[in-house]
């Protein structure tokens, strides 16, 4: 295990005030920071070395372990000196403080760099945890289980379902690829969910690190269009035909249901064109309340005839002029 001179990695002298520090910090974190150079491995290690450096000499009690520590470090490493506390990585992100200065927390460097320890063995030795280790791991190693184990981050995907999918539930069997592994796993919709709502599906996420468990998945649902139904939360609405001559008489007029009865419902005579009629309890189901649904509106759309017979015509003139003569006789 060899010496770390994190004062020579920061670039500072010994005697640098804190301010200094962070000054040379922010500097190199900008310089060397994933973003800014994408792939390139030397400038990822340089990254770490940097931030490493400066969890010992940003934090005055570790800084101050480690100046007692000097030539003689390697007594200390032998006497069994213990670890004093986890470290937490600090980079510049333009925000989240004075001058863009916050602490980054453990998962952030995991999502960073996956499970790679972004520690040296000095680190560990000196100013690493020892949660989880057992007293046959070297010193040098000890801490890192708890840091490498984590649990795998959730993954969200989008899910198209038909309105009768939504209506009736559905199974979905989906082939998931995480990790570099691929895996099949059926997936059951409940009845009522609406479009944007997200499915659960525990575990299938991606897998979690150092035995920790595996993220879930969540399936985001976009409900698509249907021809004859329109969806508004949990009630359902739809056109019903009705002939003009039972629109002006009265009769009756099919409306029709999503999972496909035929419901007749009554026109009063005098109904007008673009009237809504409410069937209570032919809308969508609710997601987690069985037996509770939502309503169906059935908005009359009167049927003009689009050619007419001769007999038609006549009876059509002959109505208006009852009209004509109707008016006339109120003027």
């Amino acid at each position: 295990m060899d010496f770390k001179d994190y004062y020579a990695t920061l670039g500072v002298a010994k005697t640098a005030s804190e301010k200094e520090i962070k000054q040379a910090f922010r500097k190199l974190a900008r310089k060397y920071h994933p973003d800014v150079n994408p792939g390139d491995k030397s400038a990822e290690a340089k990254f770490k070395e940097i931030n490493e450096g400066n969890e010992v000499l940003g934090d005055p009690e570790k800084r101050k372990k480690y100046d007692e520590l000097g030539a003689n470090w390697r007594m200390y490493e032998q006497g069994g000196a213990g670890p004093q506390q986890g470290g937490a990585w600090n980079v510049n992100f333009g925000g989240g403080g004075p001058g863009g200065f916050r602490t980054m927390t453990e998962e952030e460097m995991q999502d960073m760099f996956g499970n790679a320890d972004p520690f040296s063995d000095f680190f560990h030795t000196f100013f690493g945890g020892s949660m989880g280790s057992t007293d046959e791991e070297p010193r040098s190693r000890r801490g890192r289980t708890a840091r490498t184990s984590r649990q795998g981050r959730d993954v969200e995907q989008e899910l198209s379902l038909s309105l009768e999918d939504t209506y009736h539930g559905a199974t979905r069997r989906l082939s998931i690829k995480h990790d570099g592994h691929a895996r099949t796993v059926d997936v059951r919709i409940p009845s009522g969910v609406g479009d944007g709502s997200r499915v659960r599906v525990a575990g299938e996420g991606e897998m979690g690190g150092g035995g920790a468990p595996s993220g879930d998945l969540y399936l985001r649902i976009r409900q698509l269009p249907h021809s004859r139904f329109e969806r508004r939360g949990r009630d359902l609405y739809t056109k019903v035909p009705v002939m003009l001559t039972t629109a002006v008489l009265g009769g009756e007029a099919d409306a029709h249901t999503l999972d496909g009865k035929t419901l007749r419902l009554k026109i009063p005579a005098g109904t007008q064109n673009g009237q809504v009629f409410r069937l209570k309890g032919h809308g969508m189901p609710v997601v987690g309340k069985p037996g509770e649904t939502g309503d169906l509106y059935a908005t009359v759309d009167v049927e003009l005839p689009r050619t007419l017979t001769g007999e038609q015509r006549a009876h059509f003139e002959a109505l208006q002029k009852l009209e004509k003569g109707e008016k006339n006789s109120a003027a």
